[in-house]
């Protein structure tokens, strides 16, 4: 693909789903580009004016999807030079995770979780390249804030399959899904202790940035402030059925890892 070719793909009208923030679009319609090959492996990306002025969007909400696009391995930044696809798209690790809320908890202290949103909503790419979702289907998603001692520690945004999926995999998580997006926990969590731990861990990713002004504001942290980002799928029967990205701030503390394999 040539160089002009990509430049008209990037100045394509943007077009946004009802309720799609601006950065998740210009994040779609990059990482699409990336995967289809119109933006190609180890390319230099325009610059952030740029890319704003093509796509028609702020360079706000520009940089946001690029931090998105850097978090899940489709970019890499090299300073002082810019930003270039990445050379190939994200490989599995072997890093897995406790629960969040097992990882955040310090003896003596009081930690709380707070639901901002769990709404159904049309796939995006974040969610089809983690748990394979198709055009037209829908997911789950859910966002809440754990806050230890009354100080935002962690925000963490969790997808899932509709529950005719979901019902497909596991009868249990299908059914209890909405009830246990009510609960003061993280959707993992309260699925897990209603269902009996039915997930196995899939991959986890972990990845340093910055907030930038959107999670900055619900973390009570400067934009610029650095944050520690953990992106976990799981799987109920050997299919990928839940991801989450988890934004940990410097004052969450410290995380424990365990390495695993597959046998």
């Amino acid at each position: 693909m040539t160089t002009t070719e990509a430049t008209r793909y990037l100045e394509e009208p943007l077009l946004t789903s009802p309720g799609q923030p601006l950065r998740v679009a210009v994040y779609s319609r990059i990482s699409q580009g990336i995967r289809s090959g119109t933006l190609l492996s180890g390319a230099l990306l325009p610059r952030e004016t740029e890319l704003g002025t093509a796509l028609g969007v702020s360079r706000t909400v520009v940089r946001e999807a690029l931090m998105l696009l850097e978090e899940d391995g489709l970019i890499v930044t090299k300073r002082g030079v810019g930003r270039f696809v990445s050379d190939s798209l994200p490989h599995e690790g072997l890093e897995e995770f406790q629960s969040l809320e097992s990882l955040l908890a310090e003896p003596g202290s009081t930690l709380e979780v707070q639901r901002l949103e769990f709404t159904l909503q049309a796939t995006t790419d974040f969610v089809s390249d983690h748990l394979g979702a198709g055009v037209g289907d829908e997911f789950w998603f859910r966002e809440c804030i754990l806050s230890r001692d009354g100080q935002p520690v962690a925000l963490v945004q969790e997808y899932m399959p509709d529950e005719e999926r979901l019902r497909v995999l596991d009868e249990r998580i299908g059914s209890q899904l909405r009830a246990a997006a009510d609960e003061a926990s993280t959707l993992l969590e309260a699925l897990n202790r209603r269902a009996g731990q039915p997930f196995a861990a899939g991959v986890c990713r972990i990845a340093a940035n910055v907030a930038g002004p959107t999670r900055a504001a619900l973390l009570g942290i400067k934009a610029s402030d650095p944050l520690l980002v953990l992106t976990q799928t799981a799987e109920l029967g050997g299919t990928p059925a839940y991801v989450s990205k988890c934004a940990l701030p410097p004052a969450f503390g410290h995380l424990a890892v365990t390495q695993w394999k597959r046998a």
